[in-house]
């Protein structure tokens, strides 16, 4: 059994043809297996044709509408019924050559350019009609078109530039070139790989003109520049000079200022030494006599040691003669203190109970008295409740009687006479009216009250009521 293989990446309707070839073929290769004879596979094995992956093999026929299309593989054609044809995906070098084309400014030029494409056999669409344009002729044949087109196309842009622009830009003419050319190369199934301006010259020496202009003005350029530079030289000698001298000035200041600087700093060094050697000395001085000092106060403490020591003796023998005091005069008298002391105390407890039992018999009089007058008030509080009971009843004459009964009523004392019982008992001996001319004569009491002055004070007309009496 024989199986065909074609190769990878090809469209929808291409693997459906590829299948149905299949199928065929493994009839066919069925059929043939059934034949004894090897001899008889001889025409079938020539019947298939392959290729390499720089051509394209183009199968059309019987069963092959649209045309089969592969790049480097194989394929089983059938004799008579079907036909195949080949197509070349070689690189094509072409040399373009546009001679005495006229620029923008009238002025002929000659250009060449080379350029390199291929027929495109990855893209299906390129390769479908690349074989519509050029299937059946050679290599050759193809480049020749593929030059007349990059030729017009090249001739086209050379009369839209100046010849300045071709020359100096030439990159901007490559892509210009490369950008029109494959828009159309591309619809015949082929594609630019590159384009590169190889050469660009012409027949009036316009651009040797153009290069004696430039050297003259470079040449005067350079000769300008060379006059500048000289006067550069001079005026930068003159300022290295300037600036020698400055430098030279500036260095002998800085090195006075450095002079002025190690003098002033070698001064102060000067006096710290010396203020050193000043405080060394006084120091050394100072400690003598600090060292005199703390001996003379050791000595000091030698004595107040001594004179402690002769302190301490003093004060035990002092001691000693006090202990011996008191033992013949202190003890005796310190128990009659004793006695004494003890006896005050006693007196003092009694005096103090004696004063305690006469505040307690002063506050339970106090208390007693106290009741008495609690007593007092509430009887004479129930007796005046009964008294307001019977001035509510009797009214005017009740109130009288009370006026009459607390007025202190005396009589002035005549001729050495004494007033008597009314005085000391407060009794009413007598009510006289007086009248508002002067009133009675006969007598003339010591203290008196008119009969208005009763009625302004009870409003009870005291006529009245003792007419009424």
């Amino acid at each position: 059994m024989v199986l065909l293989t074609s190769p990878a990446g090809e469209g929808s309707k291409a693997r459906h043809e590829e299948v149905k070839m299949r199928e065929r073929h493994h009839v066919y290769a069925q059929r043939v297996c059934t034949l004894s004879n090897p001899r008889l596979l001889l025409p079938f094995v020539k019947m298939f044709y392959t290729c390499g992956p720089n051509e394209a093999m183009v199968v059309s026929g019987l069963c092959r509408s649209p045309p089969l299309m592969i790049v480097g593989g194989r394929v089983f054609v059938v004799p008579c019924f079907q036909r195949i044809q080949r197509i070349s995906l070689n690189t094509l070098t072409l040399n373009v050559k546009s001679d005495k084309v006229y620029t923008q400014h009238g002025v002929p030029i000659s250009v060449t350019g080379i350029a390199q494409m291929k027929v495109q056999g990855q893209n299906k669409e390129m390769l479908a009609a690349a074989c519509q344009m050029f299937l059946g002729k050679t290599e050759h044949e193809i480049a020749h078109i593929a030059l007349e087109t990059l030729e017009g196309h090249q001739r086209a842009i050379i009369a839209h530039l100046t010849v300045e622009e071709i020359y100096k830009d030439r990159k901007k003419f490559s892509e210009q070139v490369f950008k029109v050319a494959s828009s159309d190369l591309l619809n015949m199934g082929i594609s630019v790989v590159s384009y590169t301006l190889k050469d660009v010259h012409d027949d009036q020496d316009y651009l040797i003109s153009l290069g004696k202009t430039r050297t003259a003005q470079v040449q005067k350029d350079a000769r300008i520049g060379e006059a500048q530079n000289k006067r550069d030289a001079v005026a930068r000698e003159a300022h290295a000079m300037q600036e020698k001298v400055s430098a030279q000035y500036l260095n002998e200041i800085e090195m006075a200022k450095a002079q002025r600087d190690y003098e002033l700093k070698k001064a102060t060094y000067d006096i710290e030494i010396f203020t050193k050697q000043a405080e060394s000395e006084m120091a050394y001085q100072l400690q003598v006599a600090k060292t005199k000092q703390r001996i003379e106060n050791e000595k000091m403490q030698v004595q107040v040691v001594e004179r402690a020591q002769q302190i301490l003796l003093m004060e035990q023998e002092i001691t000693r003669k006090e202990k011996e005091l008191e033992a013949k005069i202190k003890k005796p008298a310190e128990a009659e203190r004793y006695r004494l002391e003890r006896l005050a105390e006693a007196e003092r407890i009694q005096l103090i109970m004696e004063a305690e039992a006469e505040a307690e018999s002063i506050r339970m009089k106090g208390e007693a008295e106290a009741f008495a007058v609690e007593a007092k008030g509430r009887a004479e509080a129930e007796q005046m409740a009964k008294k307001a009971e019977a001035f509510q009843q009797y009214q005017e004459g009740a109130m009288v009687d009370m006026l009459l009964e607390k007025l202190p009523l005396t009589q002035k004392m005549r001729r050495q006479t004494s007033v008597g019982a009314a005085k000391l008992t407060g009794e009413v001996m007598d009510i006289r009216c007086f009248s508002v001319s002067g009133g009675c004569r006969d007598t003339e009491p010591s203290e008196h009250l008119s009969g208005e002055t009763v009625e302004r004070l009870t409003r009870v007309n005291i006529s009245q009521v003792t007419r009424m009496g």
